[in-house]
């Protein structure tokens, strides 16, 4: 299985799983501080509360895309990093995003300067 292929197949990303990963791009950060990021870039189109904030780190450790680093340096809060695996899908996913965006801008749908 070519590279393609395999980056492919960790395509679509949920929107929350995309922000998430988006958010750790930078570094390891904690729940909180990744509602916060989130919320930053998307306000008021995504909210991230806790239940869903979690669930999405559980299931995306589940899946090998996070990792839990251990706790922060206050003690009481989990440090999330992104595993290879988390970066290899937010680079296909955001190329995916670039293909679909030069379609669209192709067919005129919205102007070449968005």
């Amino acid at each position: 299985m070519s590279g393609t292929q395999r980056n492919e197949r960790l395509t679509p990303l949920t929107p929350a799983v995309f922000h998430v990963l988006l958010a750790l791009a930078d570094g390891d950060l904690h729940g909180y501080a990744i509602m916060q990021a989130v919320e930053r870039v998307t306000a008021p189109a995504i909210k991230m509360g806790p239940g869903t904030i979690y669930g999405s780190l559980q299931r995306m450790e589940e899946a090998g895309l996070v990792e839990d680093r251990g706790p922060a340096e206050d003690g009481r809060r989990r440090l999330y990093g992104m595993t290879q695996r988390g970066r290899s899908a937010l680079e296909a996913e955001s190329a995916r995003l670039a293909r679909l965006s030069d379609m669209v801008r192709e067919k005129g749908l919205v102007p070449r300067e968005i």
